[in-house]
Formats: structure tokens, sequence, C-alpha cells
């Protein structure tokens, strides 16, 4: 049933309708794909891609954690490693945030060793971002447990075969798939107390 609205003032209705399906997009078939040219919904794919971005990211924010670091100064840490000499320009480029936020990371880094700066050679009103070797070192072990979780999910039945959808599920906990199938398969009909603890904890809830 639709609500009908109306703006006092401007004497206009305004008819709210249901929300629309998003529109179904094609892909290839595989195992974990379901039927090979099945339409995968849009809202599928943003859903998958949450949760296998949170598992991700998941990996080394535990490192992180131990050392009192998030996600930003992990960022940092990738681009300044994998790039030396990047200026402070450049940077803000890449990540795309502002440069009171990333001279906050930078300071924890700087003060904790992570990384180095050294002045231009031909503008000395640079400043150049080098990882010192701890910075290096905890650069790779980040890289290290996010690579496996790729090459884990590339080596699934499906995943490299072109599917988004398939390597998308083969990016999340193994133990965890099944109930991200769940929640999807009830959207739009809302979460109900009967949630089992595997939806529980996809959903982030307290399974108690």
């Amino acid at each position: 049933m639709s609500m009908r609205l109306t703006y006092i003032g401007t004497h206009r209705d305004v008819t709210r309708e249901p929300p629309r399906a998003t529109p179904p997009v094609e892909i290839a078939g595989g195992p974990d794909a379901g039927p090979r040219g099945a339409a995968c919904s849009s809202d599928d794919l943003i859903e998958l891609l949450f949760f296998a971005y949170r598992d991700f990211v998941g990996d080394p924010d535990r490192i992180l954690a131990q050392y009192g670091f998030g996600r930003a100064h992990h960022r940092v840490l990738h681009f300044v490693d994998r790039y030396p000499g990047l200026t402070i320009a450049e940077l803000l480029d890449i990540l795309r945030i502002t440069k009171q936020s990333l001279n906050r990371v930078l300071k924890d880094l700087i003060e904790q060793g992570y990384i180095v700066q050294r002045t231009g050679t031909s503008d000395r009103r640079q400043r150049l971002l080098f990882c010192s070797g701890t910075g290096a070192t905890l650069a790779d072990e980040l890289t290290r447990v996010q690579a496996r979780r790729l090459a884990r999910a590339l080596a699934m039945p499906g995943a490299a075969g072109g599917s988004p959808e398939a390597f998308l599920l083969a990016m999340i906990e193994p133990d965890e798939r099944a109930a991200v199938r769940r929640l999807m398969a009830r959207r739009g009909q809302g979460v109900d107390d009967g949630a089992d603890d595997a939806d529980r904890k996809v959903l982030g809830r307290d399974a108690a």
C-alpha cells in the first residue's frame, strides 16, 4: 500500500512508492555462483563486497591493533613502502584525506620510528617519505595476510573464472559464508529474533 504525504504550504501531493528492486547484473556461473547465466542483483554484489571488504581489512586490523594503529596508518604504510620517496602532496592525492588527518597519522608513524622524512633534493621545501626497516617489516606483514586471503579466494572453484559473486563470496570467512547467504535471502523481510548464532555473528549482534 502506498503512502500519501501532503506538504502543507505547497498543496502538492507526493506519493511514496515502495522501494524498487535493483536491476540484476549478469554474471558467469560457477559452483558458488549458481547456474550459468543466472542474474545476480546489484544488491547482492554490494552486500558481498561489503562482507568481503570487512574480512579483507579485518586481517590486518588485528595486527594493527597490537601497535595501537588503525586503517589510516595501514594505508600510509602501504603506499610509502611501495613507493619510497612519496611527497606529502602525492600521498594526499592517493588517499583523498585532509592534510590535518594525514599529519596526525604521520606524526604517530614518524615518532614511533616506522616512517622517516627526508628533505627533497631538487626542492628543499619538499618532505619525502620512506619506511624505516621496522616500518617495511610491518608493511610486509600486513600485505602478507591480505595476499593470503586473496590467494585462497582465487583458488576457490569459480572465483577466478569471471564471476564477481563467486570471488567476493570466497573472500569472506569460510565459516560465515552460509550465514551471509541466509542473511541476503531475507532481504526486505526484516531480521527476526529467530536468527541463529551464525547469522547473529554476521550481523554483529550478540549471540548470547
